[in-house]
């Protein structure tokens, strides 16, 4: 094993498959009509100046006032309800996919022996039930619905799995009750989630997971939708809504923001973690600016994997269950000849 080195070609495929997500409708005191799509609409609107600005200005009350009385105009795309509905519904979809181990590319055949004794190892003496609980509290949570969680008096999540021809109904009625910071939570519900969400891993069972969000966000309010990342410089909207289609413009929110969500479990960062971050090499979170498992502390990723794969020093528990997590999650992950 001293001889082995990480192969320089090295990709693992994510093994949980999540689709985009969209928006839609209903009002909670219908008479149980069809949800209708969210679409987003343009909006033109002329804003203040509200930036920081520089010294020489903010301390000249003439400049201040000129400054000010320059108009903001923007073109923005927003996403609301209807007058007459008031609750948000959220579809989307996971497929489970068996997890060996096995790399979908390796250009090093004994390396990739080794991975996967490695895995096979990990499988055997924990197995995935601690991963799939995790991954099944951030469905009933809700967690995924972001901002629209926040802004809910009420969420109910409904899973729906047809497996070996028998259906499963899985409803979570008050989805705030699961915390967004710890899972010791128990619940049969849970409990019957995270099951699936673990045979699916074994590859015991074809699961996928039909997810249904439904949260009370009141008449009229807006939604949130992903922001799509404008690259074209020209553009003259400020903020661009992530759409199905130009033709029927319903709102939607990308599968990697879905997925962001779900695999929001490493607690095990630090001994004394307060919150939960997203399964990242680097532990990173880009809305604090940091990354959580720096290299010099030998707490990232590829320290704990190469450790592992290359010289057989098992990580702690809790460092096995986030590197499994990160080959779950996917990637490449080879190692360059070069420095």
């Amino acid at each position: 094993m001293s001889d082995l080195k990480t192969a320089s070609v090295l990709a693992f495929e994510r093994n949980l498959d999540i689709s985009d997500a969209f928006f839609w409708q209903r009002d909670s005191a219908g008479d149980g009509a069809l949800p209708t799509p969210v679409t987003v609409k343009e909006k033109s609107v002329r804003g203040t100046i509200s930036n920081r600005l520089k010294n020489a200005i903010a301390s000249d009350p003439v400049k201040l006032d000129a400054e000010i009385e320059k108009a903001n105009l923007q073109r923005v795309d927003v996403a609301s309800l209807e007058v007459g509905k008031d609750t948000l519904v959220v579809k989307w979809s996971c497929k489970v996919l068996p997890f060996t181990g096995s790399p979908s590319v390796c250009n090093d055949p004994a390396y990739k022996v080794a991975l996967e004794q490695v895995v096979k190892g990990y499988l055997q003496e924990q197995g995935v039930s601690t991963l799939a609980k995790h991954y099944a509290m951030n469905m009933a949570n809700a967690r995924w619905l972001w901002r629209n969680r926040l802004g809910s008096e009420s969420v109910k999540v409904t899973v729906e799995c047809t497996v070996a021809d028998t259906k499963h109904t899985i409803i979570f009625d008050d989805a705030k009750v699961f915390s967004l910071n710890d899972f010791s939570t128990e619940s049969t519900e849970l409990n019957q989630l995270a099951e699936l969400i673990e045979q699916g891993l074994k590859g015991e069972l074809f699961v996928l997971l039909y997810v249904k969000g439904e949260a009370m966000v009141g008449y009229g309010q807006e939604v949130f939708p992903s922001q799509e990342l404008i690259l074209d410089t020209g553009s003259t909207k400020s903020k661009v809504l992530y759409v199905n289609n130009e033709v029927s413009k319903q709102a939607g929110m990308h599968s990697q923001k879905i997925s962001n969500a779900i695999r929001t479990i490493d607690m095990w960062y630090s001994e004394d973690a307060q919150f939960p971050i997203a399964i990242e090499p680097y532990g990173a979170v880009t809305t604090l600016g940091t990354a959580f498992r720096q290299p010099k502390q030998k707490l990232d990723f590829y320290s704990l994997f190469d450790k592992w794969v290359l010289k057989g020093e098992k990580p702690d528990i809790a460092n096995q269950h986030y590197v499994m997590a990160v080959l779950i999650r996917g990637g490449v992950f080879g190692a360059s000849g070069k420095e």
